[in-house]
């Protein structure tokens, strides 16, 4: 399975903080926001990854990140001209995609939770359609919403509908198999002039091929599109980090515990960054495993 993380967009609702930098550049904590959803495709063992972000910022991700050989990763950069809407990433990188099937992730969101990586993988080993990950919201009106029947069968999909059907909020994170290219290809703009993916994941609905595993209460999935959602999401991370002792969304951890690179690759990582806590974890982490 291939991967893209979506790291377009103005970030207008941050500004005056994203009027020279991406959004997902800026500081989630101890690391910078776009780790979290690349985190998320590695946890699903995927290892070829197109970041797509703006021409103007795409400069930025690819001195951030390089072609990922130092992670075990093949990273590849795309850029989207205008902000046409998400399913425009698919037609971007149908090069990229091929003949694979896909998982897409914005990279402004963040998702943490146990068993985590086991479940992506579980569900990105054989998908037949698309998967959508819901999560249980307050506010489900500002979000595409899904509604499930009694046996946990996907019934509908809105988008930001002012009578939701379901506080099951439609998170960030799409998995799909290769129609997902020719779909995309054939959706038509909405009337705010975007391709839109709850129009691409309804044509999966109505072909029986959608399903939507919901994220329990002990997940959290968080959004960091306004100036306290990116305080809290960092406020979290440091909270957990420093009460449990380990690090969330560490790429070089993350690289090394699925075997994409070797102890001494990730000793190696932790030195260039010998002078912060963070290079030291991770040539402890090396040490201990030596």
């Amino acid at each position: 399975m291939k991967g893209i993380v979506l790291a377009g967009g103005s970030g207008t609702r941050l500004h005056p903080l994203t009027h020279a930098v991406s959004k997902q550049i800026l500081p989630v904590y101890n690391k910078p926001l776009v780790y979290y959803p690349l985190s998320v495709l590695m946890l699903g063992g995927i290892r070829e990854i197109l970041v797509i972000s703006t021409p103007h910022h795409v400069g930025l991700f690819r001195e951030l990140l390089g072609d990922g050989s130092r992670l075990g990763l093949t990273i590849e950069y795309a850029e989207q001209t205008e902000a046409n809407g998400i399913a425009e990433a698919f037609i971007i990188g149908a090069e990229f995609i091929g003949d694979d099937p896909v998982a897409l992730v914005l990279g402004d969101n963040i998702f943490h939770g146990p068993g985590f990586s086991k479940m992506l993988h579980h569900e990105a080993s054989a998908v037949d359609g698309c998967v959508l990950f819901g999560y249980g919201v307050k506010d489900p009106e500002r979000y595409g919403v899904g509604e499930m029947d009694e046996h946990g069968q996907l019934i509908s999909l809105e988008e930001k509908p002012a009578r939701p059907r379901s506080n099951l909020a439609i998170t960030g994170l799409y998995l799909y198999d290769n129609d997902v290219v020719d779909i995309a290809k054939n959706v038509q703009p909405s009337a705010r002039g975007e391709l839109e993916i709850t129009d691409v994941n309804r044509v999966y609905l109505e072909r029986g091929k959608a399903r939507l595993v919901s994220l329990g209460r002990g997940f959290a999935w968080l959004d960091t599109g306004t100036h306290d959602s990116l305080l809290q999401a960092g406020q979290y991370v440091q909270l957990l980090e420093q009460r449990q002792g380990v690090r969330i969304a560490c790429l070089e951890e993350i690289a090394f515990r699925m075997g994409f690179i070797d102890a001494m690759a990730c000793h190696e990582l932790g030195e260039q960054l010998n002078k912060t806590d963070y290079g030291q974890y991770l040539m402890d982490l090396a040490s201990h495993h030596r």
